[in-house]
């Protein structure tokens, strides 16, 4: 379902939700291609690049995150009592989650997820992190806040660049009186434009640039035993520098000593036509390729 509608104190919001079966399966081609009919919205919302999705994930799915959720402290859960850069904050890694949620979070890593967030950001070549740096499950209870603020932009063990966040709201019922709503600034810090309640089942997908201002920075009036929820995953891009550090080229054979003579001339074959790729101007080799494979 692809559905716009406006309230008064936000920018339009969209509902969609992703046709993900029960069993975690979903069409690649049809997750970039619904992400592709929201890419506009995303790329030119203020203050930054942004969309809200209502209703998400499909019932099944979202009952698997807010079941998973774990109600006591785990193993390497990291507490957050920083003030301002985070009060009374929980992340969960997901490794330590049941396993019908670490296989949640392993979808939300998956080929398809990365194909509607390429169909709705335009950044190609979007990876995962294996390490959830940062990421998992989130919780914060009440007085606990987080400071407005621009993400850390370079995954320090990865080696990539930091290219967008996705948040989905676990709450099953939230006032508005008991703050925690998401805050999006604009990029001199001038004006909140965007304040984001965090309900059940909402989705936030944002760019993380330098000047992508947000956070929930006034601290929770929620009654006892209730916390804000949600599940975060962060997407990555690697660096064109790498070709000035590895020379790029094909897969290269060499033959054994110990293979037939036909064998060891077609590897010999094989690796030299790749090794010219080194050496020859790419226009060449490529119609040279042309060639040997008519």
């Amino acid at each position: 379902s692809l559905q716009a509608f406006r309230r008064p104190w936000m920018q339009p919001m969209q509902t969609l939700t992703l046709p993900i079966e029960d069993n975690l399966t979903l069409s690649a081609e049809e997750a970039r291609g619904m992400g592709a009919l929201l890419a506009e919205d995303f790329n030119q919302a203020a203050p930054f690049p942004h969309i809200v999705l209502d209703e998400f994930l499909p019932p099944a799915v979202l009952q698997r995150a807010v079941r998973g959720f774990p109600a006591q402290a785990l193993t390497h859960d990291r507490m957050f009592k920083m003030g301002y850069a985070g009060q009374n904050k929980r992340q969960i890694l997901p490794e330590d989650c049941d396993a019908p949620t670490r296989e949640l979070f392993w979808f939300m890593n998956s080929r398809p997820m990365l194909q509607f967030l390429e169909g709705l950001t335009g950044i190609d070549g979007l990876l995962p992190d294996p390490y959830f740096m940062g990421g998992g499950f989130h919780e914060t209870t009440k007085g606990g806040l987080l400071g407005v603020h621009a993400d850390f932009r370079v995954h320090e063990e990865l080696r990539l660049q930091r290219r967008l966040n996705l948040i989905v709201y676990l709450n099953e019922h939230w006032e508005e009186d008991w703050k925690g709503q998401l805050e999006l600034w604009n990029r001199d810090m001038s004006v909140c434009v965007q304040r984001v309640a965090p309900i059940l089942n909402r989705c936030v997908v944002f760019r993380t640039d330098a000047d992508t201002w947000h956070g929930h920075p006034d601290p929770l009036n929620t009654p006892e035993g209730v916390a804000r929820r949600s599940m975060a995953l962060y997407y990555y891009t690697a660096s064109a520098a790498i070709h000035e550090e590895v020379p790029p080229h094909g897969t290269v054979y060499v033959p054994r000593g110990s293979d037939a003579p036909e064998v060891q001339r077609e590897a010999r074959k094989m690796h030299n036509w790749e090794r010219a790729r080194d050496w020859l101007p790419p226009v060449v080799y490529r119609r040279l390729s042309r060639w040997r494979y008519r």
